[in-house]
């Protein structure tokens, strides 16, 4: 199965999510549409896409009149249909992050017992562990939101950043086969650095015909959007500090993207198989 993609293939992928809400039954549907991409590429694109219908609606949720609708309508069905997964059907039906309006309702439910709005750390906690909530059935509700939420919530967060991990431990295994020398994060923050890839090598490899003195690892599809912020944010500050570097979507990009391989980034979605070290360079392999 494929990860990378034209910008045409994605475009229409992208337009194709929109209909889909951030449940346990989109997975199923994006793969027999698109067999031909791998799932982990198709839920980390839905993620992408989803966060961006968020963050372009997320002002009129969050508007006082529309959480005082939210929770009215809530107590409302919660004391018709206690059992039921009244506070997930409600984000759904407005087209709202189940994860974010059990954030809301929570919030509203707190303020009310208390008189105070409640601290973000007390929201937090309450999320990440609803027997807290001495609601039980705000409790079983928010906890319904947040299993149920492929895309926000503290589950997912933990997900994220596990698969994260499990990818960075990833490269550093590939690195080893190839006994090729580097310094990870975590060595060069000890040795004074403060912004760095994931992985700086001690000698530069070529991959396809181009130097690379860093790797940096992304477990994520690289649309648009977040590749414009990584390379402002990051490859190019690490360009200018280190050289020219390799990025690795392990989930895959939108091939137009890669088109700063002479500038010095180069975009992978992989570990490279053709990796010249300087001793086969000097024939010394």
């Amino acid at each position: 199965m494929t990860c990378t993609m034209s910008y045409n293939k994605y475009k229409t992928i992208a337009k194709f999510m929109e209909q889909l809400r951030p449940t346990r039954q989109y997975m199923k549907i994006l793969k027999d549409k698109f067999p031909s991409h791998s799932q982990s590429t198709l839920l980390s694109l839905f993620s992408l896409e989803y966060q961006k219908r968020i963050k372009r609606t997320i002002s009129k949720h969050h508007a006082p009149e529309a959480i005082e609708s939210y929770y009215q309508s809530y107590v409302t069905a919660a004391k018709t249909h206690p059992s039921s997964a009244v506070l997930l059907d409600l984000a759904n039906e407005v087209d709202f992050s189940p994860s974010l309006m059990a954030r809301a309702i929570l919030e509203r439910f707190l303020e009310e017992r208390d008189g105070v709005p409640p601290t973000k750390p007390l929201i937090n906690s309450m999320l990440r562990d609803p027997s807290l909530i001495s609601d039980h059935h705000l409790a079983n509700h928010v906890y319904q939101c947040t299993v149920n939420d492929c895309c926000y919530g503290p589950l997912v967060d933990c997900i994220k950043h596990a698969i994260g991990q499990e990818h960075e431990i990833l490269l550093r295994d590939k690195l080893r086969e190839r006994n090729l020398s580097f310094l990870d994060e975590n060595q060069l923050r000890a040795k004074g650095y403060d912004k760095t890839p994931d992985i700086i090598l001690e000698v530069p490899i070529a991959v396809e015909g181009h130097i690379v003195h860093w790797i940096e690892s992304k477990a994520s599809f690289g649309d648009e959007c977040s590749h414009r912020t990584y390379l402002n944010e990051q490859f190019w500050s690490y360009w200018n500090r280190f050289g020219p570097g390799l990025v690795i979507y392990w989930h895959g990009f939108i091939e137009e993207l890669d088109c700063n391989r002479d500038r010095g980034i180069l975009l992978g979605d992989r570990f490279p198989s053709d990796v010249v070290t300087l001793c086969h360079g000097t024939g010394q392999g």
